[in-house]
């Protein structure tokens, strides 16, 4: 193992994302009182430009008024090159209280877009003398911003998540597609002929590339990946599919753009009973085995190495998280 430790975000539930554009404040109580474990107050891709100033209103507001328990809650700014960008950081932070927990920052293509708005949040915290610190997590959705991901992922010590947007870096890149996530029906491969001159298709992820470097990144530096948008809410069968390949490829939750997405996201990154049993188990040994003297534990007759014992403290704390959302909800 490397001299070099890398410290993980802290655990917090991220299952689901769930985006609520703040044209419509209207729609702040139904997300505060849903199933989401975040919400994304959203300024950016949902509001026309004669309505941001306005959003951006509604949006304090609702973080002066809303009661959104123990959710967190992100702001989706706009982007560097608009001149609504400073305005997003600086009237939020100033006058939206100490319940914002994230600024989620778009089509970031280098390190120094993260060190322009952590200077803003820095400037702003110092003058109103801010308790809590707002935590950044960006989007890579770009091609510069795939090609210079590492350094993005440790340019501030405010990072806690990189998320993956499959639209723009489809634009960005000219790929000849335009699904929000999901297969095209171009990428495919064929078997080589059978006997009867036949030939299999297989559909291939034209997605793992980005999503591979994303996650990589985001372990590289303890931050956390999160999967982007699957655009077609009528589709749940494909969006468990999407949501279920980033799950296996290490990401921690998925966006919801539509409310019928945030229990199919909460579903597939909830771990597995029989995952959560045996870290009980481990936990519960290496508890014992600790209070016992032993440097080692084991179970079920093999030994349990310190990487296998932080997943499972990570997943008990995470489960305790999910049940006393749970618990909260009823």
């Amino acid at each position: 193992m490397s001299f070099t430790k890398v410290e993980p975000a802290p655990v917090r539930l991220c299952r689901s994302q769930l985006f609520v554009p703040c044209v419509r404040p209207a729609l702040f109580e139904k997300a505060a009182s849903g199933p989401a474990d975040v919400i994304s107050l959203d300024l950016e891709d949902s509001v026309a430009p004669n309505d941001k100033p306005q959003a951006r209103e509604n949006l304090i507001q609702a973080l002066n008024d809303v009661d959104f328990g123990e959710k967190t809650i992100s702001m989706r700014i706009n982007g560097l090159d608009t001149h609504w960008c400073y305005r997003d950081v600086i009237d939020v932070i100033a006058k939206g209280g100490e319940r914002l927990d994230l600024i989620m920052i778009p089509k970031v293509g280098c390190a120094a877009d993260i060190y322009a708005i952590d200077m803003l949040i820095t400037q702003v915290e110092m003058e109103i003398g801010r308790k809590k610190p707002v935590k950044l997590e960006v989007i890579i959705e770009s091609a510069a911003g795939l090609e210079n991901i590492v350094e993005i992922a440790g340019a501030s010590p405010r990072l806690d998540a990189l998320h993956f947007g499959a639209a723009d870096y489809a634009a960005s890149t000219g790929m000849r597609t335009t699904n929000i996530g999901g297969p095209n029906p171009d990428y495919v491969i064929l078997t080589d002929p059978d006997a009867q001159e036949s030939r299999d298709i297989h559909w291939q992820d034209l997605w793992h590339y980005p999503m591979m470097r994303m996650v990589a990144a985001a372990r590289m530096h303890g931050l956390r990946p999160i999967d982007g948008p699957f655009g077609n809410y009528s589709d749940p069968d494909g969006f468990r599919a999407h949501g279920n390949r980033s799950a296996i490829l290490g990401c921690e939750g998925k966006w919801a753009i539509h409310p019928s997405q945030v229990g199919l996201a909460n579903e597939i990154f909830t771990p597995p009973a029989d995952e959560v049993e045996k870290a009980e188990k481990i936990v519960a040994e290496m508890t014992k085995g600790q209070s016992e003297g032993f440097g080692a534990v084991s179970l079920d007759g093999g030994l349990i190495d310190a990487a296998s014992i932080r997943q499972a403290e990570n997943i008990v704390r995470q489960m305790d998280m999910i049940r006393k959302a749970e618990t909260a909800r009823k």
